[in-house]
């Protein structure tokens, strides 16, 4: 039940307080012509879901339930924006790196995010997308609006997409946590 002819927004994941989902939601009215799709489950997807009929979005804001991970790739795949938007809220969230972001960035999908320490990292060396400097609706629907229509800016972050995938991946990371691993077998 996705729409084929328009831009796909993606939040995928833990639908949890304080990710920006609610924020992201109350967004859509000011986004052009798009789809919100919430691939995820968590503590507050009743409460995101209420705000949605609330908001009268049920067609431009679709649900569908936790995915195995190897069928979370086709949705990704489909993707024009990839949403990450923790809140800076707990030391958690604030020195997080979520999965995501190299989910959508292996996928060639510029990424909106939160401007929180370790992502902002990732952005200044390569960038995705866009950094959210705060989480109001009406912010959030500049930026995605921008994403959405800017095609110059667009390609340049899909490439980015791609040399960030082959630096920020398993292979070199395994590396890293081997050589860890080995430091520490020496202590």
């Amino acid at each position: 039940n996705i729409p084929k002819d328009r831009p796909i927004i993606l939040y995928q994941g833990s639908v949890n307080l304080d990710r920006g989902l609610m924020e992201a939601v109350e967004a859509m009215p000011m986004v052009n012509n798009a789809i919100l799709l919430v691939v995820g489950d968590g503590d507050v997807i009743d409460q995101v879901k209420e705000r949605v009929r609330k908001l009268g979005l049920e067609k431009r804001v679709i649900f569908v339930p936790r995915v195995p991970f190897r069928d979370l790739a086709a949705f990704t795949a489909r993707a024009s924006i990839g949403l990450s938007l923790d809140k800076d809220t707990n030391l958690n969230y604030r020195f997080s790196l979520p999965n995501k972001i190299f989910d959508y960035a292996r996928a060639g999908v510029p990424v909106l995010a939160s401007s929180l320490p370790e992502i902002i990292k990732v952005f200044s060396k390569y960038e995705i997308g866009l950094l959210a400097e705060n989480h109001s609706a009406a912010h959030l629907a500049e930026r995605m609006n921008k994403m959405l229509t800017d095609t110059e800016a667009s390609n340049r972050w899909k490439k980015n997409c791609e040399l960030a995938a082959k630096e920020y991946c398993w292979e070199n990371e395994e590396k890293v946590l081997k050589e860890i691993y080995s430091e520490a077998g020496r202590v």
